[in-house]
């Protein structure tokens, strides 16, 4: 699971992850605005696209909209909010004791570089299209989220499912990390920990921005 921020480089980091993989074992998700349907039964909408046994998925933002952005824009009810944050847990535990290895990836950006990032969408005509309306408005609700990450990474943060925070300022350096943090934790032959950077399976920033 990739989340973040807007403009946080979510969609960098799974482009860049799948850039160079089989295109048979893997698949890339994105999720539109729910129907009143899918906003009744939340989870409903991602439990469709989970992964087959041997496949990937990467999810560009994902079922944690609940716990940020929709709580915060008012797209959600204060009920649902506490509903989604009381059954996450078990949600994912569940995922997790059928064998389906969960990452979730928080990628961490400064207003400044959200800012800029935003700027920069609009002026060019290759990629004007990434900046919608919804941006637009995340820029004004910045401390509004604050709280809501806040909780969202201390409530959900579990042994079984830990956030991985990234610092994404430099997406680069952001995207090297997110690997680096995916390959220690799946299993695989002739595994290097030396080049990985150590044993650590979460990469947790103290002074996480913003928060």
């Amino acid at each position: 699971l990739f989340e973040g921020r807007d403009a946080a480089g979510k969609g960098s980091n799974v482009y860049s992850f799948a850039e160079f993989l089989n295109p048979k074992s893997f698949r890339i998700e994105t999720f539109g605005v729910p129907t009143e349907e899918e906003k009744k039964d939340w989870f409903k909408r991602y439990k469709k696209v989970l992964p087959e046994e041997g496949e990937m998925v990467f999810f560009d933002r994902s079922y944690y909209n609940r716990a940020v952005i929709e709580p915060a824009m008012g797209y959600c009810t204060k009920e649902q909010y506490k509903e989604f944050m009381e059954e996450v847990g078990s949600f994912e535990e569940k995922l997790i004791d059928k064998d389906m290895i969960l990452i979730k990836l928080w990628l961490d950006v400064t207003k400044t570089k959200q800012k800029l990032r935003f700027e920069l969408r609009k002026r060019d005509p290759l990629r004007y299209w990434k900046f919608s309306k919804n941006d637009s408005k995340m820029l004004d609700k910045w401390d509004k989220l604050t709280p809501y990450i806040k909780t969202m990474l201390e409530d959900t943060d579990t042994v079984k499912s830990p956030w991985v925070i990234i610092d994404s300022d430099d997406k680069l350096k952001g995207i090297i990390s997110s690997m680096k943090s995916v390959l220690r934790t799946i299993p695989y032959e002739g595994k290097d920990i030396n080049v990985l950077g150590g044993n650590s399976d979460n990469i947790v920033f103290l002074d996480l921005h913003g928060v």
